[in-house]
């Protein structure tokens, strides 16, 4: 493609202005319209009445979602799209809403925020905001749900990822309300369930758990993983965890699993790894998104993962998809 002489700067100029798009569809979100249009289409007017909108660029708005396919139209009123209706609407585990909001309030501000963090290598949200969000209710649950609904569409892969007949325990490092290991134990009722997180989300996972029916078998385990070890389990997965971290950090993260996992047992994690024979963009944002939210996290390739299994001790490291951007890692310890 290099050199080659182009008639128009339209590509260039829709890339640029692609943040449009996206606004359209997080606003969409932040109205509650897809849930609104879940049971009862409606026409422009009463869209207009049931979410209390003035009015104006009404009309301009719900055609460009259609422009993009969020919406149709059929005899006069506006019908969410099928994926639409599957993800957006708070219905079912796979529902992504509690992540997209998240992202309109966390995630799209700090990218303005890219041009400081190229020229500085200093994060956007400093890990004071962390803090004083773990001391936020609101702010914690905002965090919980969007952790939520980046995991949720991995859930059911996940639980058909390995033969869990052969294991008798699970930990969810940094697991936040509960919902791999909630599902888990739903769908292999041998499983006693386990979740270590910081102390604050204890309460969150604690009324998931109630709300799934599964709060006398899954245990929440208060602690810090850099200061606190980790309690036994056959199989402990880290998911959406070592991404936040330096690499030696990462690297003593793998040793604290490798100590916990019971022998023969396996350790699983997944993130949406790098690499670098075959760049994916939705990753490379993933690890610029980690450049501006953490003090020195970034996306990983496999083979840093696998190096530091071995070393751990695991016997054998091996890969799977988990979808077309995550990367399960599968690390066995010797029974």
């Amino acid at each position: 493609m290099t050199g080659t002489v182009t008639a128009s700067p339209a590509r260039l100029l829709r890339l640029g202005n692609a943040f449009c798009e996206s606004q359209a569809l997080l606003t969409a979100v932040e109205l509650d319209l897809f849930r609104t249009l879940r049971d009862t289409p409606a026409t422009g007017a009463e869209i207009r009445d049931r979410l209390g909108l003035h009015g104006r660029g009404l009309d301009d708005f719900l055609n460009l979602l259609v422009a993009l396919d969020l919406l149709y139209v059929e005899d006069g009123r506006y019908h969410n799209a099928d994926d639409v209706d599957r993800f957006l609407t708070g219905r079912g585990p796979e529902d992504v809403t509690g992540f997209l909001r998240g992202a309109k309030a966390n995630l799209y501000p700090v990218w303005n925020g890219l041009t400081e963090t190229l020229r500085t290598g200093r994060p956007r949200t400093p890990a004071a905001d962390f803090a004083g969000m773990l001391a936020d209710p609101t702010g914690l649950r905002r965090y919980a749900h969007m952790m939520d609904g980046v995991l949720r569409p991995l859930i059911p892969r996940l639980v058909a990822a390995i033969d869990w007949t052969a294991y008798g325990s699970v930990l969810d490092v940094g697991g936040c309300r509960g919902s791999l290991v909630g599902q888990l134990v739903l769908a292999h009722p041998h499983l006693a369930g386990h979740v270590f997180d910081l102390p604050q989300l204890g309460p969150v996972c604690a009324e998931h758990m109630a709300e799934l029916g599964t709060a006398d078998r899954v245990r929440f385990h208060a602690g810090n993983f850099f200061a606190d070890p980790l309690p036994p389990a056959d199989v402990v997965v880290f998911g959406h965890i070592l991404h936040n971290w330096r690499p030696w950090q990462r690297e003593e993260l793998v040793w604290a699993a490798y100590r916990a996992v019971r022998p023969g047992g396996v350790l699983l994690v997944h993130d949406r790894m790098l690499d670098e024979a075959a760049p994916r963009v939705d990753n490379l944002v993933a690890s610029l998104i980690m450049a501006l939210v953490t003090e020195e996290g970034s996306e990983y390739p496999v083979g840093e993962l696998a190096g530091y299994a071995k070393a751990a001790g695991f016997t054998s490291v091996r890969q799977q998809p988990l979808d077309d951007n995550e990367t399960l890692v599968i690390c066995h310890r010797a029974a």
